[in-house]
């Protein structure tokens, strides 16, 4: 079980709130990726549910469920029914709603109280969004909302006017030092910069080993690449048929670089470009898992957008 040093204040507002007369009936877990808020989520979930005199299970709870990516498909629906690999969707959507509200007809099975977790809250479609919306107007009696969001301005309002909202701060250099020792990686100190924070962008930077890529990214960004052998050696880096995971790694990593040169410059023009070039790094992330990228392109693809931040930089697609 990860320890998250970052959870102190967090703990504190909610046992404060457990202790009092009246518990909010939705909260927002707010903070960037990888701050283990879904594990807060869950432990959290399990103090709510629990009643004295009451035996609770160890493994999975009847009265906390669990709402994040389904089966992209009826044949991922399918696979996964038989146990098998199944490829997740890229959202939350409608019906997983509608099937977690008709569970909110009947009663807990061990208590008071039902948690009902959604993570990544933000990754809701619109329809499911505006359903939950209905539950979190007129709860039923003991149910009890934690919405997990990496960011909650893409959360309707009307949500997060009906929520409590928490916090989670990042971690410090020395905090995602101690806690990739603990998971027994060695502290990287590119990874754990380049992390901003987010135990989980460390633990991924180091898992796939990402500070030779790191290096080659923050030379793009601030040297640019007179030919393309800067662009190259990123291709070879990354792999000619690297997994979606590494890819996703990577695109994430160039971001991080991205945003820290962009608060660090003092450059105005520069600035501007690092900031249009992050915004078209999140653009690609968004689109490598599903758009029709040539493997053995999207390198290139990634180093001419970073190329076009650094200083007296080449035209875009020079």
């Amino acid at each position: 079980m990860t320890r998250w040093p970052n959870h102190a204040e967090a703990w504190r507002t909610w046992r404060d709130a457990l202790a009092g007369e009246r518990m909010h009936h939705g909260w927002l877990l707010a903070g960037k990726a990888g701050l283990g808020k879904f594990d807060f989520a869950m432990a959290a979930a399990r103090d709510l549910v629990a009643e004295p005199g009451v035996p609770q299970p160890s493994g999975e709870h009847p009265d906390i469920l669990a709402i994040t990516y389904g089966p992209k498909d009826e044949k991922a629906e399918k696979a996964q029914a038989e146990g098998k690999p199944f490829e997740l969707a890229r959202s939350i959507r409608i019906k997983q709603i509608r099937a977690m509200q008709k569970r909110l007809v009947t009663l807990p099975t061990l208590g008071n109280r039902r948690a009902i977790i959604i993570y990544p809250a933000d990754d809701m479609e619109k329809s499911a969004a505006n359903a939950l919306l209905k539950s979190l107007e007129e709860p039923p009696a003991g149910t009890f909302f934690l919405l997990v969001t990496h960011s909650p301005s893409r959360l309707l309002p009307t949500i997060r006017s009906r929520c409590r909202t928490m916090r989670f701060p990042a971690l410090t250099d020395d905090q995602l030092a101690k806690m990739l020792e603990e998971a027994g990686r060695t502290p990287d100190l590119q990874a754990i910069g380049a992390a901003e924070g987010s135990f989980g962008a460390a633990l991924r930077f180091t898992e796939q080993d990402l500070a030779p890529v790191a290096r080659v990214i923050s030379g793009l960004l601030a040297g640019g690449d007179s030919g393309i052998a800067g662009r190259g050696e990123l291709a070879r880096l990354i792999g000619p048929r690297a997994e979606r995971e590494r890819v996703q790694a990577v695109l994430e990593l160039a971001q991080s670089l991205c945003a820290r040169a962009a608060r660090n410059c003092e450059e105005p023009e520069r600035r501007a470009r690092l900031v249009d070039v992050h915004a078209a790094l999140v653009a690609l992330a968004a689109d490598a898992p599903t758009a029709n990228f040539d493997p053995g392109m999207l390198p290139f693809e990634l180093g001419t957008l970073l190329v076009a931040a650094a200083p007296a930089s080449e035209p875009t697609h020079g």
